[in-house]
């Protein structure tokens, strides 16, 4: 340095080190960002190593009996030999599935609290103002664990043998056939309004406190109508306890192949897949989410648990998480569009 204070030509000055040349004070950059790198790669396998060391609650946002507890307890064995470790399914039903995404998004962010749920998922945020929980915010997407039609049945004792002797018994009796649900904002819910929505009909909601429930109101009489999922209908349609009438995909389904779309059974453009989600709390670290999406894709690519599926009307999927949080995304802003439009 001279008398005027200027550097060295070359020389960089470091606040509270000495001097270095400018080709040494590189060179120390250069080795600090190839250590964070190293770092960084090594980390996913620091972080999961002994993952998981204690049993997995499995978070199900409705209660027993429904078609994501069935699929979860269907595929249970083979996901704790996957992941290495035991799972624990806690069923917490209530406000249409709000309830246990609330309680998974609050619940500590170790990988030890996962959530597996319905597409109601992506209908909540546009149904309430007041959600507890931030459906992009709080949580991470693994994977989407399958895909399955939903069918739309009716209890025996109701005189119509296809959707359209449905719709024209609606219009003439407009408010007093009755539709169970899952209670407002289910899966059920929404694709039961989404069909009275495009076919211009009107059907008296009673609400229940999931799936398992719903299914027992229309087997017992209380209701006519319901939209069961494939998983947990066919038992009931083939004992004669529900009659089936049409499936909600745009594709009929292999599990009853005789068995029409609603698209093409009298409400044309009538299009809704089921799907079931996996999720973590949003701080969950990333290298265990990879973990369990790589146990999880393991399973879902397994030949056997592909064809059991299919069995029951059910698609395999287990895409990324990537993918899968794109769909969820999308999913959320086309389904508030909708309820802005169906005025729910």
């Amino acid at each position: 340095m001279d008398l005027t204070g200027a550097m060295p030509q070359g020389s960089v000055r470091v606040p509270g080190k000495t001097n270095y040349n400018e080709e040494e004070y590189m060179f120390r950059i250069a080795c600090t960002s190839l250590l964070c790198t190293l770092i960084s790669l090594s980390a996913p396998s620091v972080l999961a190593a002994g993952y998981p060391e204690k049993p997995i609650r499995l978070l199900i946002p409705f209660p027993p009996g429904g078609a994501t507890d069935i699929l979860a307890r269907g595929l249970q064995d083979k996901l704790e030999a996957a992941l290495g470790g035991s799972i624990i399914i806690d069923n917490r039903g209530g406000g249409g599935g709000t309830l246990g995404c609330t309680i998974a998004a609050r619940a500590a962010p170790d990988g030890y609290t996962l959530l597996l749920t319905s597409a109601s998922y992506t209908y909540a945020p546009g149904l309430y103002k007041d959600l507890a929980y931030d459906a992009v915010k709080d949580f991470k997407p693994i994977t989407n664990f399958a895909q399955a039609p939903l069918v739309l049945v009716v209890h025996p004792s109701l005189p119509v043998l296809s959707v359209r002797e449905l719709l024209a018994l609606a219009r003439k009796r407009p408010g007093e056939i009755h539709y169970a649900s899952a209670g407002r904002g289910s899966n059920i819910f929404m694709t039961t309004e989404l069909f009275k929505y495009k076919a211009k009909i009107n059907l008296t909601h009673v609400p229940y406190k999931g799936g398992g429930p719903a299914t027992i109101g229309l087997i017992s009489g209380e209701t006519q109508v319901l939209f069961v999922g494939i998983l947990g209908g066919l038992p009931h349609m083939k004992a004669g306890r529900m009659r089936g009438l049409a499936v909600t995909t745009k594709q009929r389904s292999p599990a009853v192949p005789d068995m029409p779309t609603i698209d093409e059974a009298g409400v044309p453009g009538y299009d809704k897949p089921g799907w079931f989600g996996l999720f973590a709390p949003a701080k969950v670290p990333e290298p265990i989410v990879a973990h369990v999406y790589g146990a999880m894709a393991k399973v879902l690519k397994d030949p056997a648990t592909v064809k059991r599926l299919a069995v029951e009307g059910a698609v395999a999927v287990g895409n990324p998480p990537e993918e899968f949080g794109a769909f969820v995304r999308a999913e959320i802003s086309e389904w508030s569009k909708l309820i802005r439009e169906m005025k729910l």
